[in-house]
């Protein structure tokens, strides 16, 4: 069974659960989101393999997770993408909140979610257990898709997309 950690609104652990009782009982867990972008500014999305327990199908961010018990946010974020992308390039955390929304399945997404952002021109390589499709898009296409198609993507994508945008436009 796979363990996530369960944390206060404040980030520290008060404890570890199995992570889909975390999410059928919509306990306040530590996640960790991924997100990459080209040399041209253009942001790295996948298609969640069709076997995910949920949101599956579904476009998101370039890949999530959750730390495993011991294991640090950087540490997840490298290895997620790894996992599910096949490539490697250097991260950053760009900021982190708080959110929770009713998922299909029964499920809830109650997550402290830790973001980190990359660049990178390498294509990925991607694990068709995790992830069934992948595209690069600009930034103004992906929210015109979104307006248009709003159910093609994750709850949590569509939630962060504009955050993520405003804080690498300031870094700029």
């Amino acid at each position: 069974m796979e363990k996530v950690i369960l944390v206060d609104e404040n980030d520290n652990t008060t404890g570890y659960a199995d992570k889909m009782e975390a999410h059928r009982k919509a306990l306040l867990h530590r996640a960790i989101s991924v997100f990459i972008f080209n040399s041209k500014g253009e942001w790295l999305l996948q298609r969640r393999a069709t076997s995910k327990y949920h949101s599956n199908g579904l476009w998101t961010n370039t890949c999530c997770t959750h730390p495993h018990p011991g294991e640090t946010n950087i540490v997840a974020a490298y290895r997620r993408l790894k996992e599910e992308m096949r490539m490697e390039c250097n991260l950053t955390e760009i900021f982190s909140f708080v959110y929770s929304e009713k998922l299909d399945n029964e499920l809830t997404e109650y997550e402290f979610d830790h973001v980190f952002a990359g660049i990178t021109d390498q294509l990925p390589s991607i694990n068709p257990d995790e992830v069934m499709d992948w595209k690069y898009i600009s930034y103004d296409d992906l929210q015109e898709d979104i307006k248009k198609n709003p159910q093609n993507y994750t709850v949590w994508f569509r939630q962060i997309i504009d955050r993520v945008n405003s804080v690498l436009l300031s870094s700029l």
